[in-house]
């Protein structure tokens, strides 16, 4: 028996659970897990469903479409391992964290392949048996790089790309082609501390608490909604190199845990905030 995720959303308004669950109910499905919030500020409504059973994805998709609010969002899939791309630079703490998972068969994902802008990951890459492909931006410009990162990606075809520490900033028409796609990582120094060593920075300032924030990209640097954030607390005894391992490790937590929840089809944006059930 197949397990599917449906997600609505939607304008609110009376006797929408009815429905829903009539829908459900005549496709002779079954719920197994349900969720609902109710946004008032906006009077949005948002749902998530575990079904199990066996279904025309199409067929169920326009029966519901007739019985909810014009423009209303619908996800039908199934319960499935996703596709995945990891793109990173240099640093390998996140990357590694997310490459180890896969290996247990702990990350709901099949990681397509490692893309860098440097070799440094390479080695990494191979011995997990993950493909790695390298496509520098030396002597070629931002735009030439991009379309030669947007090849390889049309071509692997990911449902999601996670920036695991990936140092370059990416053009609108990028992210544009992967709008709500693209999970990054930063940690929560900014945008009081930038530049090439912010935990240094942080320690001469007697900084007390390091977080990190995983979220969706977009058109605004490190703007996008939120999906997961942690913090903890560092003191005097710290020096800069402590702070910056205690800060990796919130990092790969942190994005860890925003990558389950996209996998899982947890997440709802709207107002560039997030849902998450």
């Amino acid at each position: 028996m197949s397990r599917y995720i449906l997600k609505i959303d939607c304008q609110d308004e009376k006797g929408l659970i009815y429905r829903i669950s009539d829908a459900v109910f005549g496709y002779k499905l079954n719920i197994v897990k349900n969720d609902e919030f109710v946004d008032k500020e906006y009077g949005k409504f948002f749902m998530r469903a575990e079904l199990s059973g066996e279904i025309n994805k199409d067929e169920f998709f326009k029966t519901l479409k007739t019985m909810l609010p014009e423009g209303a969002n619908i996800y039908i899939g199934l319960k499935d391992k996703k596709n995945i791309v990891l793109m990173g630079t240099k640093e390998s703490h996140v990357l590694g964290d997310i490459l180890l998972k896969h290996y247990r068969d702990e990350l709901n994902a099949n990681i397509l392949a490692v893309i860098s802008n440097y070799d440094d990951l390479k080695e990494l890459a191979e011995k997990f048996d993950i493909p790695f492909f390298c496509i520098a931006y030396d002597a070629v410009s931002r735009e030439e790089h991009e379309k030669k990162i947007l090849s390889k990606l049309q071509e692997l075809k990911p449902d999601f790309i996670v920036l695991a520490k990936y140092m370059r900033i990416l053009s609108s028409s990028f992210v544009e082609q992967y709008k709500e796609k693209i999970i990054n990582i930063h940690h929560s120094f900014l945008p009081a501390f930038i530049g090439a060593n912010p935990y240094k920075q942080a320690y001469e300032r007697g900084v007390k608490i390091i977080g990190a924030t995983a979220h969706f990209v977009n058109n605004n640097l490190d703007e996008g909604p939120i999906i997961a954030q942690d913090v903890i607390t560092v003191n005097h005894e710290f020096d800069w190199k402590d702070m910056q391992r205690a800060g990796r490790n919130v990092e790969k937590m942190v994005l860890s845990t925003a990558l389950d929840l996209a996998l899982e089809d947890r997440i709802f944006v709207h107002k560039n905030k997030t849902v998450i059930f």
